[in-house]
């Protein structure tokens, strides 16, 4: 009589659990320690940058990638948290840049209440223009912010009273400006605001989501008649994500006025809101970190692929690749066309694509039947 005895199994081995997901969870951390020291870097990125990453052309680009991306993160709350297509976010943020120039420039007001002012402004302008434009839906809602941009983008244009600098746009007064934040050697120091203006945005839109109110755009964005349905009211929800959105951009634009020097009148135009409009796309929409990677790509795009249509190889090729191929534009929707075709969802789903690929795969692989092997013996 044969007795068979069960395999022990190894009480000492670690359970299996998500210690690789903790350990992934803290990149974020990671990453703005990296951000923070970047000035402090003379590491060079050739193809990436012009000089090392802690010279001012190169912190000056890593900048404004900043500041777009946490832009973008901000247009997100209107298109990929509640399902709101707005073509008139520019206005926000230009609202923001104009403001404070005019505040420092015609009241004479230092530039810390000069960005309270602008800011408060910029919140203002979104509170009214929203509670007009909310109270139609759809293709309707789309069509006003597009007016009310273009009647902005109009205004400035026109230089009423001198006032807007017309086409030139506006400098800022560098005598208002904190002697900290004036000059190329001071460049550091407007990074570092454009980070910390990337960060609030993070956090505010992170904790927006998350809230009950954030729970309710959702809703918005699934099936707005349901929300109706629970006995909630979708037009004051929809006004507070349009007045947050609205206030992250002019606080968004007061930034950018340090980083550029000056008010422009490209900021006001309805192009403006499309190239938003593309780098959420871009990113991932309704993603956490989709917009932010969206903001960052496009605005390192649009200023580096300037230099690729300008090469000497560019300059060398036939007329018919020439011609489109020394537009930066004609690259620039080439390359988002390419990653909306290859990467449907945005880059930022990119990890979870692979992720999904490899599981298909490695489960192909268990349910195909192996062939016996066959008996030597016989």
């Amino acid at each position: 009589m044969t007795t068979t005895t069960a395999p022990l199994t190894d009480r000492t081995a670690a359970p299996p659990g998500p210690r690789p997901r903790r350990v992934t969870r803290w990149w974020p951390a990671a990453l703005l320690l990296v951000l923070l020291v970047a000035p402090y870097s003379a590491l060079p990125l050739p193809g990436l940058l012009d000089g090392p990453i802690g010279s001012p052309g190169s912190l000056q680009l890593i900048a404004l990638c900043l500041v777009f991306g946490a832009l973008a993160t901000g247009y997100d709350l209107l298109l990929g948290r509640t399902g709101l297509l707005s073509f008139g976010h520019a206005l926000y943020f230009a609202t923001g840049t104009y403001a404070t120039d005019l505040l420092m420039l015609r009241l004479g007001l230092p530039f810390p209440a000069a960005a309270v002012l602008g800011l408060l402004c910029g919140a203002l302008l979104a509170a009214v223009l929203g509670s007009v434009s909310l109270r139609v839906t759809g293709i309707g809602f789309s069509m006003v912010t597009l007016a009310f941009a273009q009647a902005g983008s109009i205004l400035v244009e026109r230089n009423p009273g001198r006032m807007t600098g017309g086409e030139e746009g506006l400098a800022a007064p560098a005598a208002r400006l904190p002697a900290s934040l004036v000059g190329i050697g001071n460049t550091a120091n407007l990074y570092w605001i454009a980070l910390a203006y990337l960060v609030l945005t993070l956090g505010v839109v992170h904790w927006a989501v998350r809230s009950p109110t954030g729970r309710v755009w959702e809703g918005i964005r699934e099936n707005e008649r349901r929300v109706e349905v629970l006995g909630l009211r979708p037009y004051g929800f929809k006004l507070t994500a349009f007045v947050l959105a609205g206030t992250l951009a002019a606080l968004g634009g007061i930034v950018y006025l340090l980083l550029t020097g000056g008010a422009t009148p490209q900021t006001t135009t309805s192009d403006f809101t499309l190239s938003l409009l593309v780098m959420v796309v871009l990113g991932g929409s309704g993603s956490r970190w989709g917009p932010l990677i969206g903001g960052v790509l496009y605005t390192w795009a649009s200023h580096r692929l300037g230099d690729v249509a300008g090469s000497g190889a560019v300059a060398d090729l036939p007329a018919v690749l020439r011609v489109p191929l020394s537009q930066p534009l004609f690259l620039l929707g080439a390359l988002f066309v390419a990653v909306v075709y290859l990467l449907p969802g945005g880059v930022a789903r990119l990890p979870d694509r692979i992720r999904t690929a490899r599981t298909k795969s490695a489960t192909a692989g268990a349910a195909r039947p192996q062939t016996p092997a066959k008996d030597s013996t016989a």
